[in-house]
This record gives structure tokens, sequence and C-alpha cells, in this order.
């Protein structure tokens, strides 16, 4: 190789390096807000989203590598020691990426062949999403613990952090996804930002009919069916959540939830939903507060293979309906 040659050799490989290098920091932090919806960009600069909640301090954690993105909601890891790990990220729901979602899962998307293919496109761009944050990455993987450690298909159910950025919230807030049914220790935190990416029309909620998120504002309605173990034993790992986007109250005072089996509760005279915040109705036995009621009931309410709570005020008009 003559001497031109050799320099030109040099040049190129030391461009090639420059590359590789630039793709092995942390992702940089934009201030420009949540990341674009379906029409924008799929890929966001990092995960940032305003009103992160962190982690739980009491979950165990471990530190791992991601080698795989199976979709927006599961990666594959490999600890330090080798061994390797499928992780589902606890508390969110992406659209399929593989197979049909189906629409009834989103609130407001129409069940037709627009609905489904608006679904699947939002599915490959959490994919996308969560790829550019983590394919490759060092993450710390942190164990909520009001879950199972382990769902059915033997998948460790876990929060993935990077960069102190809980990047399940962060799939939430940007609008790709929505909040998985079920008890975890953040879930007030997660409902609050989908409701706003709901709001904002953001991501997946682009295939909700405009009509439909209108409807929601307001007074909105979430079942967290499935209580860790068995729900018969954890009454109160079941709930109901009531989520308030106005700026002022609502009073609940002798307001009514129902299931489909039409057990009914009642809301005590005092009973309100503070502005911009959220209440619970657990299914089992406690002191009321501010913020959470108890149902007081001798087994479990909310059918975990689906179900519909509709909430009535106190003249019997329904004001806010949730089917799952």
């Amino acid at each position: 190789m003559d001497r031109r040659r050799r320099r030109h050799h040099s040049l190129m490989l030391l461009v090639m390096l420059a590359v590789a290098l630039s793709g092995c920091g942390a992702v940089s932090v934009t201030t420009e807000g949540p990341a674009n919806g379906l029409d924008g960009p799929a890929s966001p600069a990092a995960p940032n989203a305003t009103g992160d909640p962190g982690v739980p301090a009491e979950g165990e954690s471990r530190e791992a590598t991601v080698t795989r993105v199976v979709d927006g909601d599961t990666v594959e890891v490999r600890y330090a020691d080798g061994s390797a790990d499928t992780v589902r990220l606890v508390g969110v729901d992406t659209p399929e990426t593989r197979g049909q979602t189906d629409p009834a899962e989103f609130e407001g998307v129409p069940g037709n062949e627009s609905g489904r293919a608006c679904l699947a496109d939002a599915g490959d761009r959490a994919s996308t999403a969560l790829t550019e944050w983590v394919d490759g990455a060092d993450v710390t993987l942190v164990v909520d613990p009001e879950t199972d450690t382990r769902d059915r298909y033997d998948r460790l159910l876990a929060y993935v952090v990077r960069d102190d950025a809980n990047l399940n919230y962060q799939l939430v807030a940007r609008g790709y996804a929505r909040v998985y049914d079920t008890s975890f220790t953040r879930a007030d935190s997660f409902y609050a930002a989908e409701a706003e990416a709901r709001q904002a029309g953001i991501g997946v909620w682009q295939c909700a009919d405009p009509a439909s998120r209108s409807a929601s504002d307001g007074l909105d309605v979430r079942v967290v069916a499935d209580a860790p173990g068995d729900d018969n034993e954890h009454l109160n790992g079941e709930f109901v959540v009531l989520t308030n986007g106005d700026e002022k109250p609502w009073e609940i005072g002798g307001w009514t939830v129902t299931d489909v089996a039409d057990r009914e509760y009642t809301f005590p005279a005092d009973a309100r939903v503070p502005a911009e915040d959220s209440i619970r109705l657990y299914s089992g036995s406690g002191t009321d507060n501010e913020t959470a009621y108890f149902w007081s009931s001798n087994g479990a309410i909310w059918n975990n293979d689906g179900d519909t709570v509709t909430v009535r005020n106190a003249n019997g008009t329904v004001v806010a309906q949730e089917s799952y």
C-alpha cells in the first residue's frame, strides 16, 4: 500500500471511530417537552418528560445491559454474570408490533380497520422510541414491591431506568403507551400522565376519535383489577381511580360506582375529587381520607378478564364509564 493510500485509509478509520464513539454516550436531553406524536419524527432526543415519579426506593434492583428491544414494552437483557432475561416494563402497554391490537384496549380508538391500522403504526413507533433509548445501553431494573416479580410468561416485571429516567413513565407521558391496569406504586403518576397525553392527542392517542377525547375531559375513571396474588386475599390491591382534570374540585357526595354485576358503592356526603388530582376507591377495608375510600367488600369486585365501571351522580346520571 503506497503512502497516499495509507494516509487515506488512516483518515477513514479515524472518521469511523469518531462516529462509533458518538453513539456510546448518554442520550442528550432536550428541553422541548414531549416527543412528537404520530405525525412527527419517531426519534425522541431523550426521555425527559416532566413529572417523572422515579422508582420506589424499596424496590429490588439489578444492573443489566439491553441486548434486544422486542417491542415497545418488552426488552431482553444480559446481566454481569452472563445470564439473560426478558423484561416486561411494568405498568405500561404499547400496541402490538406482531398481530393485531384490540382497539378497545385504548380508550376512544374506533374498532374499525382505520383504528387498527393506526394502532399498528403506533406500536412500531413505540418500539422505535424504546430502541433508541436503551438498545445496547446499561440500565437499572427495579421491581415494584406492589407487583408480582414475574408474569405468566416468566418475564421479569420491572421499571427500566436510564440516566435517572423511569422509562416506563416516559413511554406513557410521551403518548407511546397506555397504563396497564394493574396495581403498582407509581400508578397515580402514570394515570395522570396518560390523561394529559390523551387530552393533548399525542402519540397513540392520535388514533382516538377527537370527540371521545373531549367527552373524557373533566372526570376520568380507571380500574386496577388485577391485585397481586389472590384477588380475594388482597382486596386493596384492586381499586378504581377517579381523576379530575378540571381546575376546581368535583363534589361527589352521594355518587355511586357500580360494576356489571350491579354491585354498588356510594361515596360519603363530604367526598370530593381535588382539582387536577385523583382519588382511589379500594375494594377492601380501611379508613376513608381525602384521597382514599374503601368499599369494605368481602370479596373481589372487579373481574380480571373484563368488566365495566360506571360512575353516576346523585341524580343517577352517568358521568363516567370505562370498560376493559
